[in-house]
């Protein structure tokens, strides 16, 4: 009977206590927008912009971060510019020529083969025709960095898989391509 009672008296107060409990609102909150969020709807409109854009436009002038400006622009003009007057800023070492070279067969020999001479896997079969030979070519770091940054002809920019520096090292890396050719 004792045992009878206190099952009852146990369930009764376990029924209580979990008829007032509603699991949409906690009964208890130390920090009540943790759980009821302020946040807005994901692509709702809102009041936040006085223009009604979803954002704001950066600063005129501003530059992203990590992003160097290039001056150079993409016209015959520019390309005769970056070719004059653009120098590498890298040091020329091994471990720049190593990237390079790396870089170099990962974008660039499957067009202009792996000594520079235009003879790439694509040129083999035919699929583009007139790739052209660093040897044939007056060229220079500037002008190869120019190339890679915006493209020229049917080869396009390659600025969006590589970056600044590697740009610099395939560069240095095509420069010694064409020292081997001349020299053979």
């Amino acid at each position: 009977m004792k045992m009878r009672n206190s099952f009852i008296l146990i369930f009764s107060i376990s029924i209580l206590l979990t008829s007032c409990f509603d699991p949409s609102k906690p009964n208890f909150q130390y920090f009540p927008d943790m759980y009821e969020s302020l946040a807005y709807e994901t692509y709702a409109e809102s009041e936040a912009f006085s223009n009604g854009i979803e954002a704001q436009l950066p600063p005129e002038g501003s530059i992203a971060r990590g992003w160097e400006p290039y001056d150079y622009e993409d016209s015959n003009e520019g390309y005769e510019l970056a070719k004059a007057q653009l120098i590498s800023p890298l040091e020329v070492n091994d471990y720049n020529r190593s990237q390079g070279k790396e870089l170099y067969e990962i974008y660039c020999s499957v067009c202009h083969g792996d000594k520079g001479d235009g003879m790439g896997i694509l040129a083999q079969r035919e699929k583009f025709l007139g790739i052209p030979a660093y040897i044939d070519r007056e060229i220079t770091p500037g002008s190869i960095y120019h190339v890679l940054m915006y493209g020229i002809n049917a080869m396009g920019s390659h600025a969006g898989q590589v970056n600044e520096e590697e740009r610099w090292q395939i560069a240095q890396y095509v420069m010694e391509l064409r020292e081997e050719q001349k020299s053979n």
